[in-house]
């Protein structure tokens, strides 16, 4: 049984019919508090009952929506193609293969050759013990283009009766597949670069770079770990500033794949212009899933993922839908393209982390899967570092030249939005923030956010910084009170982008670049308030830093998936002080 305490106003919404796991019933709990009826009337709060165990009117953790699987219905998977390997697999786990298998049926009726869906029966066949059926699904997947990795990957459990086939482990054989996932840069520095792998088993991985011009080899080594899914970042240190190297990949000695290439940043006494692209809200979707190799089409010294970048909306310790839903993006070989050459850095949102317009609550160590989602996150990617000591979380800091970047995570320590006293990050992350825009002496500062904030970015919603106002309008003040210039800001969760121009009472404005549609389906309308806005096509924010001249400028542009320019403007350095 699931509790949901609703705002005045606020309609009980039915329970889902058609999802496992989801409240047989809604029960209302009326709020006496006076500060609660001022909120929105489309949205309240919404939590399972351990989290108003400390309050029966505040929930310590919850959502502004509906704490169900209701992302798993068939009608949002009817919509977002997201949504089905993701229903089908829940299902499987749930001990209903043939359902999983009968909405396969269906959807192979619409489309004969989808990859993803035969991948999804050879689970489900697996599952029942039935491996000639399987290993009959798994031909048809990869004969329409799945790569055998995705097999490899798993969830290893399930497929553990396809393993024993003759017919796989033909093609295990065949394909000798040790390298699963990555190589994906990140941690870039004129002295040094960090490389992402998953392999198929605990195995030494030795990274080897060679400067093309001198011929000297660094390398760097390290080990997959079963505990993290057979995943680790090889370190390699003693290269050379702004400074193109070959590299090649080697597992337990052997040489695995070569032909990659990274360049080192500038240091910050040579100063050049250079581009990054930023977005969020990456749904896998295979018909934009080209949107990574429009994005390796440009000279790129890094790419920021801002949040929602592969949905996951499922609460709790993580399992094989987890798993799978990370897979298939980090299985795409547009996406490793890009990645083998391109330096990720990411945080995470609501569908990363949780469910949608979730608060975590202040603990660190509940509710009991907070921990466990933080460190699925660490293990998928290739980021500077994590968090303040001993508080786990998604926050992190670094440099290109004389740019800092100050990457946020507002999820993990958000609290309820509807009490009086709120945070959305919680006061150690806060003082990280403070003493890192304090100690800046770059020329452009950029304060990365998951969420707007622009005040009128997602109307009537608590979930963007207009629900935490005072603690916005607190580091606008830090701002002004340390006379910090050189600010910008970035941010995500709208499906769109947009450009604002946040004013400021006795100081200069806050300019705004918000990109967040990067592979999605689903749409949110232009708002008015903004500067400027597109949503027709997927698309990603470009700026371009050039601290060469006398008053140093960024160019913002924004850019379509087919590579469309769709708008540009150029901020100096001089409207920022």
């Amino acid at each position: 049984m699931q509790k949901i305490n609703l705002l005045l106003g606020v309609i009980a919404i039915l329970s889902c019919t058609d999802c496992q796991n989801s409240p047989k019933k809604n029960k209302r709990v009326d709020n006496g508090r006076g500060e609660l009826e001022k909120v929105a009337k489309t949205y309240g709060q919404f939590a399972p009952d351990d989290a108003f165990e400390e309050d029966p009117y505040f929930a310590y953790y919850g959502s502004e929506n509906e704490w169900t699987r209701r992302q798993f219905r068939e009608i949002s998977a009817d919509k977002l193609y997201k949504r089905r390997g993701q229903r089908q697999l829940l299902a499987i786990i749930d001990g209903k293969p043939d359902s999983a298998l009968v909405y396969c049926e269906r959807r192979l009726s619409q489309d004969p050759a989808d990859p993803e869906i035969h991948y999804m029966m050879t689970v489900a066949y697996s599952s029942k013990n039935d491996t000639e059926k399987a290993v009959q699904s798994m031909n048809l997947a990869l004969k329409n283009g799945l790569p055998f990795e995705r097999f490899v990957a798993g969830p290893k459990d399930i497929l553990a009766p396809l393993y024993q086939t003759k017919a796989y482990k033909g093609l295990q054989a065949r394909f000798n597949v040790r390298l699963i996932h990555g190589p994906m840069l990140g941690n870039v520095t004129p002295y040094g670069a960090s490389f992402w792998v998953r392999t198929a088993n605990e195995s030494d991985v030795m990274i080897k770079c060679i400067n093309p011009k001198s011929g000297k080899v660094i390398s760097g080594h390290s080990r997959t770990a079963e505990a993290k899914d057979n995943t680790t970042v090889v370190r390699v240190d003693g290269l050379k500033p702004n400074t193109k190297y070959n590299y090649s990949v080697w597992i337990g000695g052997d040489l695995i794949k070569e032909g990659y290439h990274v360049t080192t940043t500038q240091s910050t006494k040579y100063k050049k212009p250079f581009s990054i692209a930023f977005g969020g809200c990456a749904g896998y979707t295979p018909s934009n899933e080209r949107m990574w190799d429009t994005l390796a089409t440009h000279d790129l010294k890094a790419l920021l993922l801002l949040g929602d970048n592969v949905y996951i909306d499922l609460p709790g310790k993580p399992n094989q839908v987890h798993d799978y839903t990370y897979y298939r993006r980090q299985s795409r070989p547009e996406f490793r393209r890009l990645v083998s050459k391109v330096p990720v850095y990411s945080i995470w949102d609501d569908h990363d982390a949780a469910i949608d317009d979730v608060w975590m609550g202040p603990y660190k160590d509940k509710p009991y899967w907070k921990i466990p989602m933080v460190n699925l996150f660490i293990n998928q990617w290739n980021n500077p570092g994590y968090a303040t000591g001993d508080w786990p979380g998604g926050w992190y800091k670094f440099s290109i030249s004389d740019i800092d970047l100050i990457m946020l995570d507002d999820r993990t320590y958000r609290t309820n939005p509807f009490k009086s006293e709120k945070t959305m990050l919680g006061p150690v992350q806060k003082k990280w923030l403070f003493e890192s825009l304090k100690n800046s002496k770059a020329t452009f500062k950029l304060i990365v956010s998951s969420v707007p904030w622009a005040l009128g970015a997602k109307p009537g919603s608590h979930d963007t910084w207009a629900g935490f106002e005072p603690e916005r309008n607190e580091i606008f003040q830090f701002l002004t009170d340390n006379n910090i210039e050189g600010v910008i800001l970035l941010s995500a969760d709208r499906h769109r982008t947009d450009f604002w121009k946040n004013e400021r009472e006795g100081d200069y404005p806050l300019y705004e670049f918000m990109s967040s549609r990067l592979t999605n389906i689903h749409t949110h309308d232009l708002v008015p308030g903004a500067i400027f806005g597109y949503n027709e096509k997927c698309a990603f924010g470009k700026m371009t830093f050039n601290t060469t001249l006398n008053d140093p400028e960024i160019r913002f542009e924004i850019i379509n998936i087919d590579n469309e320019p769709i708008y540009s403007y150029v901020l100096k350095r001089s409207e920022l002080k």
